[in-house]
């Protein structure tokens, strides 16, 4: 019987660091919905993600899809370049 793997995650977001070398930190923002008072919500997540010929700039609008486990903290990789920032 063949098994087919799951679609892995994707997210986009914008690059706030790039000082370590074949690593980016991405901030994610999300709305969630408030539970009692029905305002929208700002929620915000940082994903170290790995770049590994180190393109990505500071405010660079990136995609970044789910992998295995590259270091410590590092689960994600950058898989396009949405938008270079100005």
């Amino acid at each position: 019987m063949n098994k087919t793997r799951g679609m892995k995650q994707q997210l986009v977001g914008t690059v706030l660091s790039n000082k370590t070398d074949k690593t980016v930190t991405v901030q994610v923002e999300r709305l969630v919905r408030h539970s009692v008072y029905k305002k929208f919500v700002r929620r915000r997540a940082r994903y170290a993600a790995h770049d590994e010929n180190n393109t990505c700039g500071i405010g660079d609008r990136v995609m970044i899809t789910e992998s295995r486990p590259l270091s410590k903290r590092k689960r994600w990789r950058i898989s396009q370049i949405i938008e270079k920032a100005v």
